[in-house]
């Protein structure tokens, strides 16, 4: 089920009604079983992996909290996590990538499978880890029982494509019982409403016909064609994934439960190392917390600080896929990090406030930095990537040009900067729907504001983060 379908909608209107309605002590109950029906309903087979991974986890998290030698059982825990995970997600390519070597030694190469990638592993393999993690470290009270674990593992909301949440952020609230009030509902509804409209409208009806034209049409290699297409798709893919946030974080806050934010603006970031502070926060601070920093963070000499950059990006981008189109994505992510800490040196710090108007030619050229590296993302291949990228810097301009998608663009450019304001002005924006006219209004914006994401979504398109 797809939160921007008529399926979802239904489903979890039943779901709000029943936890509503259920005792405080039950709700839990309510919402794992609404988990494991919502993962029920994508793969059947898959909920039992689902189940076991975390059976499995389980005991060992609780093997850590309760010994004295506890690395070794962190050490187990996390190998049968990433064991789960490169089984179902790299499997295939890493025969693949072994292929040439089987056959110069053997004559033949291996049997590739063909193994579809069970939803949400990514994301629900690294909250266990981290959990792990920091039970390990004393930061988190582990999960008393296998059923507030699960629920923490599988919150249905989250699920298949994050915010990836720390201990520390949801098994308390697990543990308090859900938090419903008038104020989270109201913001519970706007962030469901904002993630609709980013998603299905921007994202699925302005954006995403021309950027499949762009990069997969065999008469679309004009450059301005591709060109426009790697803008669309930069606002497609922002568009898409932090509108699942949105929606993910409205669903969970209508239940009485608060996730954290995962997008901030990030194409208005002014150097590598704040994008990815704005970019897929969760994601990136797991990288920096259970990567980067065990690997020696900051503490090392200065090629070795380089070095773990460039480890710790690599595995990112090769988190987000199997294929070396992602690994070279998060390498060359790793590349512009590295050149941004030998340019600024100790001045890479110095940008922790709001960018400004001065900023503008910093941000542009990160943001075309950006831009550029996303073919590889986007892209079937390496080989392809390469295509496009050349069309781009060698093909003719003169060209006609989709002026259509030219203000598409524009729009989503200014929509980007409208969040930006948003969010500055958050308390002014409430405090004007407290008068009396606005809560008048505000329920039928709040309505129509739903009524047009899914009048144009229609069936509903698949979120681009879920085949991660």
């Amino acid at each position: 089920m797809l939160f921007n379908s008529v399926q979802f909608a239904l489903f979890f209107v039943f779901v709000l009604a029943l936890h509503r309605a259920a005792p405080p002590a039950r709700r839990n109950g309510v919402l794992l079983g609404a988990s494991l029906v919502f993962y029920l309903s994508w793969v059947p087979g898959y909920l039992l992996l689902l189940l076991g991974d975390a059976a499995v986890n389980f005991l060992l998290l609780r093997r850590i909290a309760g010994s004295r030698s506890k690395g070794p059982w962190l050490a187990l825990s996390v190998t049968f996590s990433l064991g789960v995970l490169a089984t179902f997600k790299y499997a295939a390519f890493m025969l693949g990538a072994a292929s040439p070597v089987l056959e110069w030694a053997i004559g033949r190469g291996p049997l590739v499978p063909d193994i579809l990638l069970p939803l949400g592993i990514s994301f629900y393999t690294f909250q266990m880890i981290g959990l792990a993690v920091d039970t390990r470290r004393g930061h988190v009270d582990p999960p008393e029982s296998f059923r507030e674990y699960l629920l923490f593992v599988a919150f249905f909301p989250q699920l298949v494509a994050g915010p990836i949440l720390r201990g520390a952020e949801l098994l308390p609230q697990i543990r308090g019982g859900a938090a419903v009030d008038p104020e989270r509902t109201r913001r519970g509804g706007w962030l469901l409403a904002s993630g609709a409209i980013k998603k299905v409208v921007l994202g699925d009806f302005l954006l995403a016909p021309f950027v499949d034209f762009a990069f997969e049409h065999p008469g679309a290699d004009t450059a301005p064609i591709r060109l426009l297409g790697l803008y669309s798709f930069a606002f497609q893919i922002y568009f898409d994934f932090s509108g699942y946030t949105d929606m993910a974080r409205g669903l969970a806050l209508l239940l009485g439960f608060e996730l954290p934010a995962n997008f901030k603006e990030p194409y208005l970031s002014r150097d590598p190392s704040e994008f990815w502070r704005r970019w897929h926060i969760t994601l990136s601070r797991w990288l920096r917390d259970y990567v980067y920093i065990p690997l020696g963070g900051n503490r090392r000499v200065p090629t070795r600080v380089l070095g773990n950059l460039m480890v710790t990006m690599t595995l990112g981008g090769l988190w987000h896929g199997a294929g070396w189109n992602f690994v070279i994505w998060g390498a060359l992510h790793g590349l512009l990090l590295v050149g941004h800490r030998l340019v600024a040196g100790q001045r890479r710090s110095s940008r922790t406030g709001e960018p400004t108007w001065r900023d503008v030619p910093s941000v542009a050229a990160l943001f075309h930095a950006v831009l550029l590296l996303w073919v590889f993302f986007r892209s079937a291949t390496p080989t392809d990537a390469w295509r496009y990228l050349e069309t781009i810097f060698t093909g003719s301009y003169a060209a006609p040009w989709p002026v259509a998608q030219l203000v598409i663009v524009a729009l989503c450019m200014a929509a980007h900067v409208a969040e930006r304001w948003a969010r500055l002005h958050a308390e002014q924006l409430r405090a004007s729907l407290a008068t009396p006219a606005g809560r008048l209004l505000e329920p039928a914006a709040l309505g129509a504001t739903l009524a047009v994401a899914f009048w144009v979504g229609g069936r509903g398109e698949a979120f681009i983060y879920f085949q991660f």
